[in-house]
């Protein structure tokens, strides 16, 4: 009877997974003719493909739910035999589950130890059978019945292998390319060669890691009279009136086509490659561009590894060397306050708060500022940037954040490090602070004294010496750091449709971590990190859309920190899966339309958010077109929400007092609070008097180690003096005569 109930679940089992097996082996020899289309392999490749697979992490293996079987004739074996006796079946199975002779037959059959125990838990609570010894084949097929990868774990691993990436590409293998190598600093002119020959091409294509630098070659283009289109994410302009594409195109480095042929390609900040999450654009752009000429611009510690990758292509590579264009100098002693500010001087800060608190400061002592962080959008940033660099414009200093590192001429005299040390996330999802890279530091410090700046003579420095990094930073200036040698991959949909084929239960987030857990790749390259893709998969998991739609939709470039964003990436899946197009009405609804000039900090902040959902919008709109039509209506309310924030951030001091509490009058409190208890019993009672001095920001930091009790009152005291110093500046200033209240001194 047991048999027989075997035979007619294994038999059909049996016949579908040879069906899996026969396609699964189609797909993997088609991958494999696709690792084998190249001609040259590096050696190093050719040795890491005879290595042994590693095992699996199988804490991403999800057992599949199994109902219990149910027979048309009833339970023959009960009515033969009468019921088993439970308490000797769990007796039995218990002795299966520790027979080391078991434990290795199911190791045998990719069992491992956390496997085997899932497994036979589930086996348990599903098939109660008679002997020992027999039990093991039912067990397995239970096994490969709630984990399906096991069945087709090769097929999985062929799949995920990511060794010989330069092979992927068969249409830029089929042409013998020329790579020419741009290496120098910042301000050396090495893309304004390549855009040269970019320009005299009969056909081209740039590829930048921003919007404003691939619209700023756009612009450049048809000004010298080339016809040229711009790609990006969330925007395609044809210069042609019929949207017929031209010859040249300046796009961001993950909308660039690898299978357009073009005369000429120019990939820029080529050091990128080895960036933690949009690394695999460059190298995708690097092995997969179909040029005549490849260009390429970046850091001179860039040379060798760009060099070793064409290796594993057969293309030599050219070098060209440049040096600055204008000298820069080091600051002999650190700036120390910011009453020594001079025109041209531009302050770097890496977080918001500080953007906020110096911008005031400085504002404070009769002299205006522009402001440029990373979230502003790009007309916002141009607008602060063109205020700044009008010598007519009274606002002759800058407070940024790393966001002027690229994309942004900028007439800066001399740069000052408020910090080098800045806020990052760490793996586990944990906020912690990091010193800024060498290379970080150095493509901030070269935005001082550029050829188009009104000061040749730069200046890079720091704000105050009261850090152990001072010396990091003159350090750096002069000497280019070796650079990681590695460079980005990430899966593509097709490898993950064809994992799901094998999995079909699987979500996309389960399916993207036993990919990167299966992944084999050689010492070049690594796996980017999938985090943000897990999440937006994890988000929208609920939601039923098909694999290809939910991938595109992960894929998104949104900023998970945004709660405004996530819940309107959340309403546009949900909007999508109904199959209701997201029209301009429903999205003016969601948002608002139309929103006022903000009042505060925080209604700024949000506006900020509001501009990334219409991002969005415009960004699904070029994968959905007939679900996101309104393209053009949205794209015009995001021109007039660019002015509103260009508004707010040239008030933005306005907007910082409006959002701050009069602290003054706190401090003050709590000054006459200390000084009433001093030698008499507060009115609450201790109790209520400890409660309130822990709950103090001051108290937490002290109790922390961050402050010590004197330099607490060294702060107050320098804060009142700046206190009475705005407000000394606000009353010379007002035109009206006016002062301001007490409370918001």
């Amino acid at each position: 009877i047991v048999f027989s109930r075997y035979l007619r679940q294994a038999i059909p089992r049996t016949a579908r997974i040879t069906a899996a097996g026969c396609q699964a082996s189609a797909g993997s020899s088609l991958l494999h003719r696709q690792h084998q289309a190249g001609s040259v392999v590096c050696s190093r490749n050719v040795s890491s493909n005879n290595s042994s697979p590693k095992p699996p992490d199988t804490s991403l293996f999800v057992p599949v739910s199994l109902k219990a079987d149910s027979l048309v004739d009833g339970d023959v074996g009960a009515e033969l035999t009468q019921p088993l006796d439970k308490n000797e079946l769990l007796k039995l199975m218990n002795r299966f589950y520790k027979r080391k002779e078991m434990q290795m037959l199911a190791a045998d059959s990719g069992l491992d130890a956390r496997l085997f125990h899932q497994a036979f838990i589930s086996f348990r609570k599903y098939k109660m059978l008679c002997h020992i010894d027999d039990i093991y084949p039912y067990f397995l097929r239970h096994a490969k019945q709630i984990f399906p990868m096991l069945d087709c774990m090769d097929d999985l691993r062929k799949i995920s292998d990511l060794r010989v990436p330069a092979n992927w590409y068969p249409e830029a293998r089929a042409i013998q390319r020329k790579v020419i190598f741009h290496a120098g600093p910042t301000n050396s002119g090495k893309t304004y060669h390549a855009i040269q020959r970019y320009l005299t091409a009969k056909s081209g294509v740039y590829c930048g890691p921003l919007k404003l630098l691939a619209h700023e070659i756009f612009e450049k283009s048809n000004t010298a009279g080339v016809a040229c289109d711009l790609v990006t994410g969330e925007e395609r302009t044809f210069v042609d009136l019929d949207s017929r594409p031209a010859a040249h195109v300046a796009c961001t480095i993950e909308m660039c086509n690898v299978t357009t042929k073009y005369e000429v390609a120019v990939i820029d900040e080529i050091q990128m490659i080895r960036d933690s999450s949009r690394g695999w654009a460059w190298t995708r752009a690097l092995l997969g561009l179909c040029a005549e000429e490849i260009h390429v611009c970046g850091e001179p510690a860039a040379i060798d590894f760009v060099r070793e990758l064409m290796y594993t292509t057969g293309e030599e590579m050219e070098v060209n060397t440049y040096k600055r264009l204008t000298p820069i100098t080091v600051l002999d002693q650190a700036v120390e306050s910011l009453d020594n500010l001079s025109p041209g001087d531009c302050i770097v800060c890496f977080s918001k708060n500080d953007i906020y608190s110096i911008s005031r400061q400085i504002e404070a002592r009769g002299k205006e500022c522009a402001v440029i962080y990373g979230s502003l959008p790009p007309g916002t940033k141009l607008s602060q940037a063109k205020k700044f660099n009008d010598p007519d414009d009274p606002c002759k200093i800058l407070v940024a954040t790393d966001a002027i590192g690229m994309g942004l001429n900028l007439s800066i005299k001399r740069i000052i490090f408020n910090s080098l040390v800045k806020p990052n996330t760490n793996e586990k999802g944990e906020k912690q602070m990091e010193t800024i890279s060498t290379s970080q530091a150095l493509q901030i410090a070269g935005r001082a004294g550029r050829s188009v700046s009104r000061f040749p003579l730069s200046s890079p420095g720091v704000l105050k010496v009261s850090t152990n990094h001072f010396n990091f930073s003159w350090l750096c200036v002069f000497i280019f750091p070796p650079l990681s040698q590695t460079a980005g991959l990430h899966p593509t949909a097709e490898q993950i449709e064809m994992f799901a084929y094998h999995l079909p239960d699987a979500t996309l987030s389960n399916l993207i971590e036993i990919f990167v857990s299966l992944s084999q790749v050689d010492g070049m390259y690594f796996v980017c990190n999938i985090d943000d893709f897990k999440f937006l998969a994890d988000m929208i998991q609920h939601i039923p859309l098909n694999l290809r739609s939910r991938y595109v939709f992960c894929t998104a470039p949104i900023n998970r920190k945004q709660l405004f964003v996530c819940t309107s990436f959340l309403k546009f899946a949900r909007q999508f899966s109904r199959d209701e197009p997201l029209t301009f009405d429903w999205i003016c609804r969601h948002i608002h339309w139309p929103l006022p000039p903000p009042k505060n900090i925080k209604d700024l902040v949000h506006l900020e958010a509001v501009h990334d959902v219409l991002d969005l919008y415009l960004w699904l709109s070029y994968r959905f077109m007939d679900m996101f039509p309104d393209t053009v209506m949205v794209r015009a309310i995001q021109q007039k929400l660019d002015q509103i924030i260009q508004e707010g951030v040239r008030n933005i001091t306005r907007l910082i007092r409006a959002t701050d509490p009069p602290i003054t009058d706190l401090l003050q409190k709590q000054s006459k609070r200390r000084n009433k208890t001093v030698g008499s019993k507060s009115p609450k009672g201790k109790k209520g008097d400890r409660k309130e001095k822990e709950s103090s920001l001051a108290y937490r930091l002290i109790k922390d180690g961050l402050l010590t009790p004197h330099l607490l009152q060294e702060l107050q005291k320098e804060w009142f003096k700046d206190q009475v110093q705005d407000s000394t500046n606000q009353s010379t200033l007002d035109p009206e005569g006016n002062k301001e209240k007490e409370g918001k001194v």
